[in-house]
Formats: structure tokens, C-alpha cells, sequence
């Protein structure tokens, strides 16, 4: 994948950037398990997302807490320990194939304070499916753990739940990941012209501004493919969390920026598109714009922790290996 006017990733710092250990790919027959690390599930959205996934071939568990809420904190899907014990138990439980996020929201980063990192490194790597939220999970994961995740869907929203376009893209990339390699929308262009080869990661600018300096969290996007979107912030909001970043030294030896949505970020797409541009071309680097990757409907599904070249002027994300093997 490389050519001219390629970008190079630096050298990956200390829990910086660099490819995981990708999962197996989803067969018909495999055990699936359910799970609420975050914010709470609608009963009737939970239910018609199991019978999609079994229309595939799947065979759903439910982890025991994924119908709770928190007796004091509406936002959260029950107890924080109760949470972290049931993502606990489907990463390591040898029999599921894969781990399913039903919802984002709120609650992840408090998630992570209690899970075993020893005993979910001792079990063998599978997919963990989410976005949102579940961004705080991913970072973990790939620093922790070392493994490959999937930037998709949470099943139990409207990102999944009636959104046959969503749905086809998570059960491709899942099941036929080598069909899956070449990610791009029909907006996509660049802000930034350029390529840039790299590792993919990233999700929500929220989740990773918040994560920063934290247990579990990067010390370096170095050697990345940083891919950024959010839901319900303003332009100076936006401006203030990707300022943070920067300033922080987070963003040196960064490869390349793919932008996805920003729904409901006012005034409006533009702005945001300007504050980009504003930001991020000081760093020298290609910046992508437009991919359908958030929380948008016909959501892509984006594998993270894989070798990927960024072509910003042709508007593509082509994956150097299938998301899963």
C-alpha cells in the first residue's frame, strides 16, 4: 500500500497506536452474548435485535444484567460492578464467539474501573461491537488487551434496530470481513488532501477527551489513523475537546484524521467542518470528511486496531488486512 507522497507513522510511544490481535470471524451457529456496559436498553429494542442477530444464524445469550437500571442513576444500566461482571464474563466465557454492546450513553469509563484485566487477557480474543460510549472500551481493550475491535452499531438503538443498510455492513464486516476492506461514503472528501498509512482507532471525541490521562487510556495517538465523531455538541464545545488534545501533545506523530458525523452539532455540519480544517491541517497530516460512521442512520461499520491507508483526495479508508481473520 504504499506510493507516493505516503505518509509514514512514527514510532508508536508507550501505549500509543499499533495493529491488535484481530478476532475470528462470526460463523452461523456461534454463541453470542449480550451485554449493557453503559446506559439502559429499551425492553422492546433489546428483543427485536436478538431476533435480527438470530436471523443470522446466531445463537443470543443475554448477559444477567443487561435488562437493569441503576436504583439512583437512571442513565446507567444497573450497578457499575454489575456491569463490568457481566462484559467480564462474555469476554471470557470460551464459548461465546462475540460480544454485542446494546447501548451507549453514559457509564463506560466507570465500567472500566472494575473490570480484571489480567483475567480478560488470559482469554482468547473475540469481536466486541459498540460505538459511543463504548469508545472508552475499545481504547481499553486495544491497550490493554491488545486486540482488534469493531466500531458498529449498538444493537439496541435506532443505529441498528430498523436500519437495514446498518445491519448489512455489521453482519458483512462480521461474517465476510474480506468484502469489508474499502470503506468509503458517497460525501467523503478531503480536507486535508493526502495519504497516510497507519493504524485505525478513535470513535467518539467525547469519550476520548474525557478518557485522557486515565487509567487504560493512550498516552500517544502516534503511528493512528484517528477517526473522530459526536452526537449533540456545539462548534465551540467540539473546539474546546479536539483543542485539548492537541495541546496536550496526544496528537504528535499522528498519521492521518477520518472524520464521520456530527449530528445535532450546531449551527451546523459546516461549522464543524471549518473548525476542522482550522485545527487540524497545522499538523501536516491528510484529514478525511464525510465518512458515515457515527451516530447516523446506515451507519458504516469501521474495524479498529487494523493496518488501514487513508486516501483523503479519493475518499477511502482501505484496510491492509479483513477487520476479523
Amino acid at each position: 500500500m504504499r506510493g507516493e507522497h505516503v505518509t509514514e507513522p512514527t514510532a508508536v510511544a508507550d501505549r500509543g497506536v499499533a495493529a491488535g490481535v484481530r478476532p475470528p470471524r462470526l460463523r452461523r451457529g456461534d454463541r453470542v452474548r449480550l451485554v449493557a456496559p453503559c446506559s439502559p436498553v429499551p425492553e422492546p429494542m433489546l428483543e427485536t435485535a436478538a431476533e435480527e442477530l438470530r436471523r443470522w444464524g446466531l445463537a443470543v445469550e443475554f448477559g444477567a444484567h443487561v435488562r437493569d437500571r441503576h436504583p439512583v442513576l437512571p442513565y446507567l444500566a444497573g450497578e457499575d460492578a454489575d456491569r463490568a461482571a457481566d462484559l467480564q464474563e462474555a469476554w471470557c466465557d470460551p464459548d461465546v464467539a462475540a460480544v454485542f454492546c446494546v447501548r451507549g450513553g453514559d457509564g463506560a469509563h466507570r465500567t472500566l474501573d472494575l473490570l480484571d484485566f489480567a483475567a480478560l487477557r488470559a482469554a482468547a480474543p473475540k469481536a466486541l461491537i459498540g460505538f459511543s460510549d463504548v469508545t472508552a472500551l475499545h481504547e481499553a481493550f486495544a491497550v490493554e488487551l491488545g486486540v482488534a475491535t469493531v466500531h458498529g452499531p449498538v444493537i439496541g438503538t435506532k443505529y441498528f434496530v430498523g436500519d437495514p443498510v446498518a445491519q448489512e455492513e455489521l453482519r458483512v464486516t462480521l461474517f465476510e470481513p474480506e468484502r469489508r476492506t474499502v470503506l468509503t461514503s458517497s460525501g467523503a472528501h478531503a480536507l486535508v488532501p493526502g495519504r497516510a498509512e497507519g493504524v485505525v482507532f478513535g470513535g467518539n471525541l467525547s469519550l476520548l477527551n474525557d478518557g485522557l490521562g486515565t487509567p487504560h487510556s493512550r498516552a500517544s495517538a502516534a503511528g493512528g489513523i484517528l477517526m473522530l465523531e459526536d452526537v449533540g455538541e456545539d462548534v465551540a464545545r467540539v473546539d474546546r475537546m479536539l483543542t485539548h488534545l492537541l495541546r496536550t501533545g496526544w496528537t504528535d506523530g499522528l498519521a492521518g484524521v477520518v472524520l464521520g458525523t456530527w449530528t445535532d452539532c450546531p449551527p451546523d455540519p459546516g461549522a464543524i467542518a471549518d473548525l476542522m480544517r482550522d485545527r487540524l491541517a497545522p499538523l501536516g497530516v491528510p484529514v478525511l470528511w464525510g465518512l458515515e460512521t457515527g451516530h447516523c442512520a446506515a451507519q458504516l461499520t469501521v474495524p479498529l486496531g487494523v493496518p488501514a491507508l487513508l486516501d483523503a483526495e479519493n475518499g477511502t479508508l482501505e484496510l491492509a488486512v479483513p477487520g476479523l481473520a
